[in-house]
């Protein structure tokens, strides 16, 4: 047996106990799943609201807002207490393993994730306004992404409550694709920073509005200081002017007031450029209107397929085969033609046998 053959061997041993029947699914899932799964385990600490997300003389421009009985403040403990367990659970959702062998913790754990999502994107509206600072463009990012999470998955619960099994693999994918978008975010923002902050002559020159009530807080209301850096906050002191605002230097090697004004400048490119690449990926991954070439995962969607025909033809469903959201149902796609058997092997990620528990 050669190197690279017992490579794979090895490798096989790894992934084949979790249910994947290809490397490249396992890579894929070990990237994306294990980076929201840490992304979501260091966030659990913010469920000690005081301690963790905002602890008591200190905390980003956000803090500001969250005063006690806020709708912020309301909002962002919902939303933090619906969408951290719901995205830990989304992870094992998509190992194959589990959702074979332990089916009836994968359909407990999707309703649950189901609720849990809707709760957390309730919460996320309700703090929009204000979010890190409430610019239009984080607004609108915000409204997007919550539209397009919610709407994929409830398109993915009419898909498999069609019997439509790989409709349903695809929304979901989608769903969580776009939530794990914020994941991406954090790393765009820390490149953006970096660089900003490293070659002075790209960093130079940025500044961001912030209001004197909101650099009062971010510099521990030092009233001498603040009139030191930023002389027009006198008005705002002595009250002739309450929301007079000033150009906050964007720095990230400066105080917290200058660090919140680079975030915040940053904020709404970073999550705009996260989105579209998670946006522009998952459709890559799992569309059938995308060309064929780009199309990663033609097999196991025709697999799935036949799958669904199967069973929307036992349960005398109409157009079985089409019963979902199918492209040859909703456009001009040519009609799909069943396959007169379905291979009990999978060539991606499971066995149809498996599969057929799903809907049972």
């Amino acid at each position: 047996m050669s190197t690279k053959e017992k490579m794979a061997d090895g490798a096989r041993k790894i992934y084949n106990p979790l249910g994947f029947k290809k490397f490249y699914n396992f890579v894929l899932f070990f990237i994306f799943g294990g980076a929201l799964l840490g992304f979501t385990l260091a966030r659990f600490q913010y469920l000690s609201f005081d301690h963790g997300l905002c602890p008591e003389g200190g905390g980003t421009l956000d803090c500001y807002y969250y005063t006690p009985g806020s709708l912020d403040k309301i909002g962002i403990q919902i939303h933090l207490s619906a969408i951290l367990p719901a995205s830990f659970l989304a992870v094992f959702q998509f190992v194959p393993i589990i959702r074979y062998k332990l089916l009836l913790f994968h359909r407990v754990s999707g309703y649950l994730i189901v609720l849990l999502s809707a709760i957390s994107t309730a919460g996320a509206l309700m703090l929009v306004r204000n979010a890190q600072g409430g610019p239009m463009e984080i607004q609108l990012a915000i409204g997007v992404i919550s539209f397009m999470f919610i709407v994929s998955i409830g398109l993915a619960i009419y898909n498999i409550k069609r019997l439509q099994i790989e409709q349903h693999r695809a929304w979901m994918l989608r769903a969580w694709s776009y939530a794990g978008s914020v994941v991406t975010m954090r790393l765009v923002m820390m490149a953006i920073a970096h660089v900003l902050s490293t070659y002075e002559h790209l960093g130079k020159g940025y500044s961001h509005a912030i209001p004197c009530v909101k650099v009062t807080y971010l510099m521990f209301g030092q009233v001498e200081r603040i009139l030191e850096k930023y002389p027009a906050c006198a008005q705002f002191f002595d009250g002739s002017v309450p929301g007079q605002a000033v150009a906050v230097t964007a720095d990230a090697n400066g105080d917290l007031a200058e660090l919140t004004a680079l975030y915040n400048m940053i904020f709404g490119a970073a999550f705009w450029l996260a989105f579209v690449l998670h946006a522009a990926g998952v459709e890559i991954y799992v569309s059938s209107f995308v060309v064929q070439q780009l199309h990663l995962t033609p097999a196991e969607a025709d697999r799935l397929r036949n799958v669904s025909y199967q069973k929307q033809l036992e349960a005398g469903m109409k157009k079985p085969g089409r019963a979902g959201l199918t492209a040859d149902k909703l456009g001009d796609a040519p009609r799909w033609i069943p396959k007169s058997t379905v291979s009990v092997s999978a060539p991606g990620s499971g066995d149809a046998a498996s599969d057929e528990n799903l809907t049972k």
